[in-house]
């Protein structure tokens, strides 16, 4: 016989624990002829084999009915889903927060924390040392900020090596000034890269140029091929954010934007630049489009992943209109212009590839390729020339 203290240490619960599971009749104790509670050695043995039910994760009251009657079977299989379920959370927690000490990848969750939350996303990465420039790379490029030191080093050490930095021709770029209905006094180049489009703008007009970029070292490429033409007069390479133009409104009477807006979004974009410009004033901005109203699937899955707002020509339309501008023309990239981009691309990363075989940035440029490669015509950038209505 067990006195109520010797039955708790022998299973290791409060004595407090014992008088309720007798109060719910799981035990039944006896007064010994001292006055004290015992128990036997079946109470003993029937909360040792409570012990053992309890740890399958039932409540106390289907231990109680386990122990008293036949397994009910539907009980146990909604106790077993309830507690997959709590291990499939448990491993997602088990893997996000390895991810955050960098024992693994953060890229869907820099996904999912960015489409869910951009301002707080963005904000978060500025509070872990990530400055506005160094976040866009995260966003667009590395998409990982436990590897993003070691992805943007491969990243810029094969665009430093690029003359162009996206798709684009200077045939295309004069095409589009074509339909500028005025002689601009006033442009604003934004995200202009090495500047191919800046220095063509200045040979085709007479124009003051700004020309903004966030990456110093090509504002500097810019600002030497400038002073070698004989264009730094007319032309001020400037290294800033497009997000934050330090320009009053009204400043300009062009806008140009060559595969950039995709950087703050599209619509975004839009409403953030119209007011830069005078009643009237034109921009020119290109955005990567749908060609295809049925895209391959394996073109976008990839999309999806690299630019989720990528959309239709006609939705671009609508979404033009409703910001305030009129379409005065829009057209497709040359096929031409997208081969100048991605022939030295091609060459200089497989060069690199035999040599840093595991590089993510390099693995993502070869996939890019791919793509580019087998889906070319269901997808392209589409130029449109735009003017503020008032």
């Amino acid at each position: 016989m067990y006195r109520i203290s010797e039955l708790a240490a022998q299973l290791g619960l409060a004595r407090s624990t014992l008088l309720y599971y007798e109060k719910r009749g799981l035990i039944c104790g006896s007064r010994a002829s001292n006055g004290y509670r015992v128990y036997g050695e079946q109470d003993l043995q029937k909360l040792r084999l409570l012990q053992q039910l309890q740890a399958g994760g039932l409540t106390l009251s289907e231990c109680k009915q386990a122990l008293e009657a036949k397994l009910d079977r539907t009980v146990l299989s909604n106790r077993l889903a309830e507690l997959e379920s709590e291990i499939a959370h448990k491993q997602q927690a088990h893997t996000l927060l390895s991810a955050l000490l960098g024992r693994g990848s953060l890229r869907d969750w820099h996904a999912q924390a960015d489409k869910l939350a951009p301002d707080a996303h963005r904000n978060w990465l500025e509070q872990q040392g990530f400055n506005e420039q160094q976040t866009l790379y995260l966003k667009w490029l590395s998409k990982d900020m436990n590897e993003h030191d070691t992805y943007m080093a491969d990243f810029m050490a094969v665009f430093h090596r690029l003359e162009r930095w996206g798709p684009g021709s200077n045939t295309d770029t004069r095409k589009a000034l074509t339909h500028i209905p005025f002689t601009p006094h006033t442009v604003l180049d934004i995200g202009c890269g090495k500047g191919f489009a800046t220095e063509l703008l200045a040979q085709q007009t007479q124009a003051q140029i700004t020309a903004v970029d966030n990456e110093a070292q090509a504002i500097d490429s810019l600002a030497a091929r400038l002073k070698h033409a004989k264009l730094d007069e007319r032309v001020t390479p400037l290294c800033a954010s497009m997000t934050a133009l330090p320009f009053q409104s009204g400043s300009f009477d062009l806008l140009w934007a060559e595969s950039s807006a995709y950087i703050m979004g599209f619509e975004a974009a839009l409403n953030a630049w119209r007011p830069l410009l005078r009643s009237t004033g034109c921009l020119m901005v290109s955005d990567l489009v749908w060609l295809n109203e049925t895209p391959s699937q394996e073109a976008i899955t990839f999309w999806q992943q690299e630019y989720p707002d990528m959309q239709t020509v006609a939705v671009r339309l609508a979404q033009i209109e409703q910001a305030g501008f009129r379409v005065l023309s829009h057209f497709t990239l040359s096929e031409q212009a997208w081969a100048d981009y991605y022939g030295p691309l091609k060459a200089e990363v497989e060069q690199r590839l035999s040599h840093q075989p595991d590089s993510a940035a390099l693995q993502d440029m070869a996939r890019e390729i791919a793509i580019y490669e087998r889906y070319l015509g269901e997808f392209g950038y589409q130029m449109f020339v735009l003017q503020r209505s008032d």
